[in-house]
């Protein structure tokens, strides 16, 4: 038996305000659903993935299922455990699209709590003092004894399956099911950043952190060679000598990535003493880094480069290079910016014997 995330992708986003559902407004350069799908996909947690939305959207993953929401919550929590009746799931982590700073250390720690407690679910206390109205009479709460409660809520999928059977009230988390009909929860503290975005206010107060990085690359041109800038073979007398392709370009990129995840270098990646990487493309370089950066939630929010050299110029090439990084970092081309530096025929570069790439990259998490 298996665990499932479900992912709750339906509602219409009434106080949002929009004529976009909020789930599928563009943060960090893709819909915010998509922010805490991913983080589910790469903690290799789940063997089922379902996606529930009333929106036809693109299946990005295997293991991902797409099935057809409700008209309120409780209704697309409904439909997702009646499609996943005889698939064998154990567990079940439910989880608003609105939520998009799901973390993997918070998953790890509502898996660990589910081998002893049959429900576990976050939440945070109260910093604000709390009063209620009953009766046109304001009265104190104690804020100590408030829970907020986020997702993913986490139950055994029997157990809920059959208390939504039964079910005849109109709920708004499972945590309230579990309650009305006295059943115990495990309440683990959540994550400050994992909140819901209700309304216009709330996403552009949507704050995330900064990462800056510097790469620099420099290479020899040597004839018999093909010239490849930024993934792109450029037509030229000769190429850049190097222990792979001599991409200087990609190779900053990469140390800029690299330097503004703290992560090390490309060295230390790819040693140009392994046989390994001899004459690798640099394209296929990227392929480990970009999963180094998915896999710590970082997502890029602009990339500055400087080519440096005599010839080929610039400017005959730019929209090619900048059409060729877009696909292979997965980014849109309006947040790469290339230009183009000569040195007034000073040192190696100014008698076209190298060329060189200076990159400023900025991400995000």
């Amino acid at each position: 038996m298996s665990d499932c995330f479900i992912l709750l992708s339906a509602g219409k986003s009434k106080r949002f305000k929009s004529k976009l559902s909020k789930q599928f407004i563009t943060y960090k350069n893709k819909p915010l659903f998509e922010h805490s799908l991913n983080t589910a996909v790469v903690s290799n947690l789940f063997k089922k993935i379902l996606i529930v939305t009333n929106k036809k959207i693109k299946k990005k993953y295997k293991n991902i299922e797409i099935i057809k929401g409700g008209v309120e919550r409780h209704d697309s929590t409904q439909n997702a455990l009646n499609y996943l009746k005889n698939k064998r799931i154990k567990n079940v982590f439910i989880h608003d699209a609105a939520r998009p700073n799901l973390s993997l250390r918070l998953l790890k720690k509502l898996k660990k709590q589910l081998k002893k407690h049959s429900a576990v679910v976050p939440y945070l206390n109260s910093e604000n003092s709390v009063k209620y109205k009953n009766n046109n009479k304001v009265n104190n709460l104690n804020r100590n004894n408030v829970l907020l409660t986020q997702t993913p809520q986490c139950f055994r999928y029997k157990e809920l399956f059959n208390l939504y059977k039964t079910n005849k009230e109109k709920i708004t988390d499972e945590a309230s099911l579990y309650l009305n009909n006295n059943r115990k929860i495990k309440f683990i503290l959540g994550d400050k950043k994992n909140f819901k975005i209700t309304t216009i206010d709330d996403f552009e107060n949507l704050k995330s952190e900064n990462y800056y990085g510097i790469g620099f690359d420099i290479h020899r041109l040597v004839k018999n060679k093909k010239l490849f800038l930024g993934g792109v073979k450029i037509p030229f007398h000769s190429g850049l000598k190097g222990h792979s392709d001599g991409d200087v370009i990609l190779h900053a990129i990469i140390d800029g990535i690299l330097g503004a995840m703290r992560k090390s270098d490309i060295g230390t990646l790819f040693p140009s003493n392994s046989n390994k990487f001899k004459n690798i493309r640099s394209k296929n370089m990227l392929i480990p880094v970009l999963k180094l950066l998915k896999d710590n939630n970082f997502s890029i929010n602009n990339i500055d480069i400087n080519l440096i050299c005599e010839n080929p110029k610039v400017s005959r090439i730019r929209n090619k290079i900048i059409k060729s990084l877009s696909t292979l970092l997965s980014i849109n081309k309006n947040i790469i910016n290339l230009k183009g530096k000569t040195v007034e025929k000073l040192g190696i570069i100014g008698k076209e014997q190298a060329i060189a790439c200076e990159v400023i990259c900025s991400v995000s998490k």
